[in-house]
């Protein structure tokens, strides 16, 4: 069984089901900055090593012009044009 942690505060925890997963990664992949101190420090280790075990994969990265805001929409439609995961990177 997985457990997932939820960091919202919900009085009343909400059931989720986990996607069925394939066991593999292709395609191109988003890291995605939403410019928390040190969220770019996670993201710049996890290209790295997506680079040394995954080299066929392309990553891509993208950033919000501010943490404080959500992702604009146009942003967000490009992400999901170009890429077929995202990774969103959060750091304090």
């Amino acid at each position: 069984m997985t457990v997932i942690l939820d960091p919202t505060n919900e009085s009343v925890p909400v059931s989720r089901q986990i996607t069925p997963r394939s066991g593999q990664v292709s395609g191109v992949v988003g890291l995605m900055d939403i410019r928390k101190p040190r969220g770019d420090i996670l993201l710049d280790e996890l290209e790295r090593l997506l680079g040394e075990r995954m080299p066929e994969i392309e990553v891509r990265r993208y950033a919000k012009p501010t943490f404080t805001k959500p992702c604009p929409d146009d942003l967000r439609a490009q992400m999901k044009a170009e890429c077929d995961f995202v990774v969103e990177g959060l750091a304090d």
